[in-house]
């Protein structure tokens, strides 16, 4: 297991038996662990700034989590350092203006003979831990929250000091089970309640196992909040279940993959889903709605499907990748209630009168991020698509283009309005028919975007042998190339980067580096 979610776990375990005196809230980080004390400021107290830090780090935690703080599994946390809060006579005179934790007035003179350094038991014993004023609340001494989001890299473990999202989900839901059926407290003590909050992943291997974990935390001390949500492959019963679990004041993401829903298993998980006011990304991955449907009750489902949409007050992020919305997408975007800064509808089959709507809707002038890979865009939508791309350049930050069928003569057409999205950082051309000097087109003129990092381009139409013209994107992905011209190739764009002073720029064809950012990064 990751040291970071071990830490982590033991953490939980520990404060629920035994409450420590001096954390409040704690963050897990991909290689250091952070104790954040709550204060108007939010800048948590460093552990460096404290007496002798690595003490500190463990004074802050419970003995039974001392010793595997500093075992071979957290030594790496541990060298990295924690932040912790302690109480302000434990602080040097420069940290302690900061520190949260201070003693409040109602504390008395016990706890300022203590922390002046006279023996407590010379006058009264020594207050217990609840007893002593702090501001925060009544069980303010031990940890209140633990948050282990972002510890996970979308499923793929890209160093060993990372775990994966199946991972650390099972490590979560390991620990909630374990404590609601044989957590003990020592006596005299009642449980602190601890928040947990986690981004989970589930298919159908892990569902019985993770609905448990969210039904053993119902009343428990250990209460899970997910932030974010993403089933993959899980039938439309075990997603309504698993929502109805969550805790409606803590979800941003519902994420839905390959579920293969259509559109009246939409419209029997949207209401559960609109019940999450706060939401702000709804990602709908190849469930296959089609509303080109000509039966009735296509378009019942449909139309109820545009109501649920409608309740949203939150939504920033929508992907309806694989979604067949042909001239629909006007009553899907009418009906959301804020402007859209993500809009993802790749392989949606859209029209030209698609894109119009899209350019003159209120959704335009605010996109960050654009995706509409897979749908044809060299023909009568290339206009359209260029109104859009004028629409959105002041705020487009990142734009995928991938299976667009563009062209050199296309994407020449295009680069007038293209290189005014000055704020662009990434630009996703893969799978599209250019050649070696549409490329180099792209690459000068792009010099005027000074915000762009990432380029993902495809391989040259002059790389391939024997290319039918036009080549589908289905031979461009999958034919061979000759290794030697597309060698040259690199060369000469790296060269050309090199002599417009944007080495820094990335070029590359790998569209699984996984360069894309996610909206929450934007």
């Amino acid at each position: 297991m990751d040291g970071a979610v071990a830490w982590s776990c033991s953490v939980v375990s520990s404060l629920l038996k035994s409450p420590s005196p001096q954390v409040a809230s704690c963050r897990a980080q991909h290689h250091a662990h952070a104790c954040v004390p709550e204060h108007a400021a939010g800048a948590p107290v460093p552990a460096s700034c404290l007496p002798g830090s690595a003490p500190a780090a463990s004074r802050a935690l419970p003995s039974a989590v001392q010793g595997g703080l500093h075992g071979q599994e957290d030594r790496r946390a541990a060298r990295a350092g924690a932040h912790v809060a302690l109480p302000t006579a434990q602080l040097p005179a420069a940290a302690s203006g900061v520190c949260p934790l201070q003693p409040s007035p109602a504390a008395g003179a016990a706890q300022h003979r203590e922390h002046a350094g006279r023996d407590p038991g010379a006058d009264s014993p020594a207050p217990h831990p609840r007893d002593r004023g702090w501001h925060t609340a009544p069980l303010q001494h031990a940890l209140r929250v633990l948050d282990m989001t972002g510890l996970l890299d979308d499923g793929v473990e890209q160093d060993p000091g990372t775990m994966s999202m199946w991972d650390c989900t099972a490590a979560v839901a390991r620990t909630c089970i374990a404590q609601q059926q044989g957590g003990t407290v020592e006596p005299g003590l009642d449980p602190i309640p601890v928040e947990v909050r986690v981004d989970l992943r589930v298919n159908r291997a892990s569902y019985a196992f993770l609905r448990e974990a969210l039904r053993s935390s119902v009343g428990s001390p250990l209460r899970l909040c997910c932030r974010d949500l993403r089933a993959e492959d899980l039938p439309m019963r075990n997603t309504v279940a698993l929502l109805q679990l969550l805790d409606a004041g803590c979800l941003r993401r519902v994420d839905l993959r390959f579920n293969n829903l259509g559109l009246r298993g939409l419209s029997v998980i949207i209401p559960h889903v609109a019940r999450f006011q706060h939401l702000a990304s709804l990602r709908l991955h190849y469930v296959h709605g089609d509303s080109r449907q000509p039966s009735v009750d296509g378009e019942d489902n449909f139309r109820y499907f545009l109501a649920q949409m409608g309740r949203f007050t939150c939504l920033r992020e929508l992907s309806m990748g694989s979604s067949l919305l042909s001239g629909r997408l006007d009553q899907l975007l009418s009906t959301l209630q804020s402007p859209l800064e993500s809009l993802e509808l790749a392989f949606c089959a859209l029209l030209p009168e698609d894109l119009r709507f899209l350019a003159r809707s209120p959704h335009a002038v605010h996109l960050k991020k654009l995706d509409l890979s897979g749908n044809d865009l060299s023909g009568s939508q290339l206009e359209p698509f260029q109104g859009l791309l004028q629409a959105a350049a002041a705020t487009l930050l990142h734009l995928e283009l991938t299976e667009c069928q563009l062209a050199d003569t296309q994407l020449l057409a295009t680069l007038p309005v293209l290189t005014r999205c000055a704020s662009l950082r990434y630009l996703g051309l893969y799978g599209n028919p250019l050649s070696m000097a549409g490329l180099k087109e792209l690459l000068r003129d792009s010099a005027a975007q000074a915000e762009l990092r990432t380029v993902v381009h495809p391989f040259p139409v002059d790389c391939y042998e024997g290319l039918p013209w036009p080549p589908p994107a289905s031979v461009l992905l999958e034919a061979s190339i000759n290794e030697e011209k597309f060698a040259r190739v690199e060369a000469e764009l790296h060269q050309l980067l090199l002599a417009s002073g944007r080495a820094h720029v990335l070029w590359t064809t790998d569209i699984y580096g996984r360069l894309a950012a996610d909206y929450f990064s934007l």
